[in-house]
């Protein structure tokens, strides 16, 4: 008997250190990603975290993630060498009804979003190489029904906040976490870093418009959802942004909306950094 009993206690303790090892490895090849990234992009990180937040939420390589609202690909370049051959990148984009409620958004703009997933592609593989992740991509709202359990994890950065706004006009943000909820593998992860307004900001100035979003706010619409949380970290949390009822979040940086053309009130940006952000992860049960 004491012989099995310390036979398990070796297995036990080997599997142990072969999990720690494989993390290990997983921290370092990030790491090597990050370092790679251009310097433009490498300035952001102390703002970003990006090797903290990836971590925070359990991304590793192999594993198939949907970035949500990949936009110029600052994420996605890190994630298609970090997930690596055998892992799979799909990115997700506003759903195509969402779009007219912008005031930007023109008939040409309308019409080049259609083709949203093709163009998006094809860009996401000019960044790949013979060690990146495959690439999909879908449109929030209308997950194809193949896509149905097979994501590890689905990431919101700071891509809430829109939906939040026109929740009313079509419940964007409804559909959108109920995409997530079908996409992902029980146990799946979602990864959400939002513009965080603090609690006593009005509910009408935190409903997205502004780009903030109130945590409980967060919270609620994902728990009601049927996801759990399991994870609250401050990593992005800054308490010099301070906006007040007028202000929104891209006053800034980097957007610098309004200091531009003004280097006094630029530097008065620079001085707050970028924005107070809530970093949350959720599990489908």
């Amino acid at each position: 008997m004491r012989k099995i009993i310390l036979a398990l206690l070796a297995l036990s303790l080997s599997g142990l250190t072969l999990a720690q090892t494989a993390g290990a490895g997983h921290s370092e090849r990030l790491a090597s990603v990050l370092a790679a990234q251009p310097d433009e992009v490498q300035a952001r990180y102390k703002y970003r975290h990006p090797q903290e937040t990836l971590e925070f939420f359990g991304i590793e390589p192999g594993m198939t993630v949907v970035e949500a609202l990949p936009g110029g690909g600052w994420y996605t370049r890190i994630l298609l060498p970090y997930l690596g051959a055998g892992g799979q990148l799909i990115g997700a984009d506003y759903a195509l009804e969402m779009w007219p409620n912008f005031e930007f958004v023109t008939d040409e703009f309308f019409e080049e979003r259609k083709t949203w997933v093709q163009d998006w592609m094809a860009d996401a593989e000019e960044w790949r190489t013979d060690d990146s992740a495959e690439i999909s991509a879908f449109v929030l709202g209308s997950v194809p029904e193949s896509m149905h359990g097979t994501a590890d994890a689905v990431l919101f950065i700071r891509a809430l906040h829109n939906m939040a706004r026109f929740e009313s006009n079509g419940k964007f943000l409804t559909a959108a976490i109920r995409d997530s909820y079908d996409v992902l593998k029980p146990g799946g992860i979602v990864g959400i870093v939002q513009h965080h307004a603090r609690d006593t900001m009005p509910d009408k100035w935190a409903d997205g418009e502004m780009g903030y979003l109130k945590k409980g706010y967060v919270i609620e619409m994902m728990e009601a959802a049927g996801f759990e949380l399991v994870g609250d970290s401050d990593m992005h949390a800054n308490n010099k942004d301070q906006p007040t009822n007028e202000e929104f979040v891209w006053r800034l940086p980097p957007s610098y909306d309004g200091s531009r053309d003004n280097p006094e009130l630029k530097a008065k940006m620079d001085a707050i950094g970028e924005s107070n952000r809530m970093t949350l992860k959720f599990r489908k049960p």
